[in-house]
């Protein structure tokens, strides 16, 4: 009895040293784990340390003088439902730029160094250099200055990466000059990836990120953990003014392009067919027996355009170039813009049930005529709005699958226009129950009007016609 109370004895001693013996080794490894948990913030911040060494220095300070409107500060803004002043006003331009090149190139925005003069840029290490503006992209935002001659040879010079293969997630760092505080860093992840249809550019293609981007980060640089640049920060989300989380950059893929035809020729050419095109919807693809997804449908077709007199029909669906499918608008425009002049390609178009293909040669598209916001036309006298012809990049942003009429580009709050309810984007089909195909027309008809005190409209609004009154005379 008294042996068997030993083994018991020496069988409880031993499970009770293993225990012992495993809660030590646990105790060891989480003391190893508590160990190793800083050590590797430690690391990560070193390397962001290091990162930011390596990378500020290739940002510059914009600084010049030039007439802008008061909704138009340091950072471009996407404010929803909500109209600033513009009346103008001069100041000092604070913007931000990334050296690009050892010869002295600098890549920024184009609203950073728009009607500006005496250009500045100042680096890092204080030195401070007048710039020239070799050239600017109003559809994408892009803009290249260059340090005056002689550039130093020492320029600190930003790599430039493939933004195609930046993922949703990854993190970022935003580099600017926010409010007019130089060389300032922040932090955040890609939020999302190919973002458009924001109405910020002709052509968007933008990074999403939370890093916080504010007022003077425009132009300035996006880097990934390689230190290298992926995108040019241009605009935030915002309805107060200041970051919310929601800021967007240029890719880097796309700089380069605009930077390299910038560089060479001072413009950028584009490819163009002059054709009006719109999405085609599940309703669209049913009533015409559609069976496939994406496709570009034509609406309509620009007289004296490369289209006219191609094979190209209105009703059509482009659903390849080249043999590449086509998924929506944006992917469309995009790849024809890219392509050059006078190069023939291959359209494959949906018709009457079946697919055929139409060999078109690419014209050259026109240059943007210039923005409503600094130009007046004779209407703006008669009723209070301005209109323009409707081109491609109008017909896409005010979403204008009719290329019949002219677009209404402004209306003046408090106008007869304005109080009649017509906003910028109607599309103006009759003034007097007379067809007005383009600006011209508008105001011919418009001038044998002078002595009405009412005139009849017939306006398209999101798909629909409807006749609007506008009364110019003393309110009833």
């Amino acid at each position: 009895m008294k042996q068997s109370t030993r083994f018991i004895s020496l069988a409880t001693a031993c499970v009770v040293i293993l225990a012992a013996s495993v809660s030590a080794s646990c105790a060891a490894e989480k003391k190893k784990e508590k160990r190793a948990r800083p050590r590797t913030l430690v690391e990560l911040n070193r390397d962001l340390i290091e990162l930011t060494r390596r990378t500020l220095p290739s940002v510059v300070n914009i600084s010049a003088v030039k007439n802008i409107a008061a909704d138009a500060p340091m950072m471009r803004f996407r404010i929803p439902d909500q109209k600033q002043p513009d009346a103008p006003r001069k100041r000092s331009s604070i913007g931000s730029g990334v050296i690009i090149d050892a010869r002295g190139y600098i890549i920024t925005n184009n609203h950073v160094i728009k009607n500006t003069k005496g250009i500045e840029v100042t680096l890092s290490d204080k030195r401070v250099f007048k710039c020239t503006v070799v050239g600017a992209d109003p559809a994408t935002d892009i803009a290249v200055i260059r340090i005056a001659d002689p550039a130093p040879k020492d320029l600190p010079v930003a790599v430039i990466g493939d933004s195609d293969a930046i993922r949703v997630g990854e993190i970022v760092i935003a580099i600017g000059n926010p409010f007019g505080f130089a060389q300032t860093v922040t932090m955040g992840i890609v939020s999302a990836t190919g973002r458009q249809n924001i109405g910020l550019a002709s052509y968007e293609n933008f990074i999403q990120t939370d890093a916080a981007i504010n007022p003077g980060n425009s132009g300035g640089a996006l880097v990934n953990v390689d230190g290298v640049l992926v995108g040019i920060n241009t605009a935030i989300f915002s309805r107060s003014g200041g970051s919310i989380g929601i800021g967007f950059a240029i890719p880097a893929k796309m700089v380069k392009q605009v930077m390299s035809e910038l560089i060479s020729s001072g413009r950028v050419v584009r490819g163009w067919l002059g054709v009006y095109i719109q999405d085609v919807t599940k309703d669209i693809a049913d009533s015409i027996g559609f069976a496939r997804k994406g496709g570009a449908m034509v609406s309509d077709i620009m007289k004296g355009s490369p289209a006219e007199g191609s094979g190209v029909a209105v009703g059509d669906i482009i659903v390849s170039v080249n043999g590449g499918e086509i998924r929506d608008v944006d992917q469309l425009r995009k790849l024809i813009a890219a392509l050059k002049p006078d190069s023939v390609i291959t359209l494959g178009v949906f018709r009457g049930g079946k697919t055929s293909e139409v060999k078109i040669k690419i014209g050259a598209m026109p240059d943007e005529p210039q923005r409503a916001d600094t130009r007046k036309t004779e209407a703006d006298d008669e009723l209070g709005m301005a209109v323009r012809d409707v081109d491609e990049a109008l017909a896409y942003k005010y979403k204008v699958a009719d290329g019949r009429g002219v677009v209404i580009v402004a209306v003046k709050a408090g106008s007869p226009a304005g109080k009649a309810g017509l906003i910028e984007g109607d599309l103006i089909k009759e003034v007097d129950q007379r067809p007005v195909g383009t600006a011209a027309a508008y105001r011919s008809v418009l001038a044998t009007l002078k002595t009405r005190t009412k005139v009849l409209l017939l306006v398209k609004r999101q798909g629909m016609n409807k006749f609007v009154v506008i009364n110019r005379g003393p309110e009833e």
